[in-house]
């Protein structure tokens, strides 16, 4: 029977499940489209917790209609609802009544990158004294691995999802935004608060590049790239957790 009840909870289509009974005597299928109604408006909220730019981008009414869309085809897979909004990216991208505001999606992707750091594992971060010893020593070996804060999430536009973002947390003013130039931005939780670092493209591919375990010289090969700038960068926000030497070829 808690099956039958739990598949029904986010498809009001479906008929009550035979056999249900109210203690009180009262009609089954009222109380559960209350305890329905109470299920989806609980899962609209978390999502509007995660998602409060875009939310206020679309307004309180439409975010809600279109957050209970996505509730009904994505139920939580963790009983922890501040878990809850993964996959929302993607159904954002595909929905069509926000086609008009192609930059949405990835507002939504910068805010899950946000909730992602949060609960990401904690990580000491490498001084810039020991990052300078690690990187005369790696290259005397031959090369080096920059080994980043597990909280680290590369977020890349084509449009100004940074600046929207940022305008929302009184950071300028939303008028002042051109939607159309692409931006970048380094999200991370180096110690207790989530930082959201903008940064250009290029710095923005070569953490890619050192997220997939590429060693520095070939990460340093990005067109654009300013090396000593965007290692500076990361090791000012607390993104490095060590540098290992790499032993080049004999």
């Amino acid at each position: 029977m808690n099956a039958a009840i739990a598949a029904t909870l986010l498809a009001p289509w479906e008929r009550c499940p035979p056999g249900l009974r109210a203690w009180n005597g009262s009609d089954p299928a009222q109380r559960l489209d209350v305890h329905r109604n109470n299920v989806v408006v609980s899962l609209v909220a978390a999502l509007g917790e995660t998602f409060p730019v875009v939310r206020e981008l679309v307004g309180e009414e439409f975010f809600g209609a279109m957050a209970a869309v996505f509730v009904r085809s994505n139920p939580p897979r963790s009983r922890v609802l501040a878990h809850y909004g993964r996959g929302f990216t993607e159904f954002v991208a595909e929905f069509e009544p926000v086609e008009h505001l192609p930059f949405l999606a990835d507002v939504a992707a910068l805010e899950m990158a946000r909730l992602e750091a949060l609960h990401a594992s904690d990580a000491e971060p490498l001084s810039p004294e020991a990052a300078h010893a690690a990187l005369v020593a790696a290259q005397s070996s031959g090369d080096a691995r920059i080994v980043l804060n597990p909280s680290l999430q590369v977020v890349g536009s084509r449009h100004a999802v940074v600046s929207i973002w940022a305008a929302h947390q009184g950071q300028g003013k939303l008028e002042d935004v051109d939607c159309g130039q692409p931006e970048a931005a380094l999200v991370l939780r180096p110690a207790l608060d989530v930082l959201v670092v903008p940064c250009d493209l290029a710095t923005s591919r070569f953490v890619l590049a050192l997220q997939r375990g590429c060693a520095l010289a070939q990460a340093a090969s990005i067109p654009g790239l300013d090396l000593a700038a965007a290692i500076a960068a990361l090791l000012a926000h607390g993104a490095i957790v060590s540098i290992e030497p790499v032993m080049g070829e004999a």
